[in-house]
């Protein structure tokens, strides 16, 4: 009896590391699955939160007396491609984007009236357009959003967006469509900002919606 109990003792003994290594395999496999897992939800993440360009307009040659180069604003080279977007980057806490002088007022750089009010506005009001994306069918109309750069913030309302998807024809004074991260801000943004005016034009920023309306 004291024998037979020995052996299968011993039995035990030589089955005991085949089961360990079968457990840490299936102990790996399972975790390099999960990880795997991991590493495609992370992927597929990032890729939504990407945007793309649509597809491309080819630029016309603006008639003579089209496009306003107030502020500096670039017109559209004939034959030139230029990407459309219809999305713009997901908006976070501190959601970068780039900063650029626009006029709201009539016979500004603007063209026509805000989309949101049909009105002209008054630069030195703090005020902004935003990217085709970030305008969202005019959801953001006379809301507030934080602009922080320059080591400062301000507060500014969105009245306007700023087309993405179309540009150089008549409708958009023959300027090129807008990025799809661009805030085009008014003088009393920049000024707020504390950027001196031969710097205006151009600045890395990051935004954030404001809890508070207008």
């Amino acid at each position: 009896m004291h024998q037979e109990t020995h052996e299968v003792q011993e039995n035990n003994k030589r089955h005991e590391p085949r089961s360990i290594d079968k457990m840490k395999s299936i102990c790996t496999k399972a975790c390099s699955f999960v990880l795997l897992f991991l590493l495609l939800a992370n992927c597929v993440y990032s890729e939504a939160q990407q945007c793309r360009a649509s597809g491309r307009i080819k630029g016309k040659k603006a008639p003579p007396g089209q496009c306003n180069k107030e502020n500096d604003s670039d017109c559209c080279e004939q034959g030139k491609m230029y990407p459309i977007y219809k999305c713009s980057p997901q908006v976070s806490g501190h959601t970068k984007a780039y900063l650029t002088l626009n006029s709201f007022e009539k016979n500004g750089d603007g063209g026509g009236p805000s989309a949101c009010d049909n009105q002209y506005h008054s630069d030195d009001k703090p005020i902004v357009a935003l990217s085709t994306g970030w305008f969202n069918h005019k959801s953001r109309c006379h809301k507030k959003i934080t602009i922080n750069g320059n080591g400062r913030s301000v507060e500014a309302m969105v009245v306007d967006g700023c087309d993405s998807t179309m540009g150089c024809d008549a409708d958009h004074d023959y300027q090129p469509p807008c990025a799809s991260n661009i805030i085009d801000a008014s003088k009393a943004v920049w000024e707020a900002l504390g950027v001196p005016q031969d710097q205006w034009g151009g600045l890395q920023i990051t935004w954030s919606e404001s809890s508070d309306d207008y």
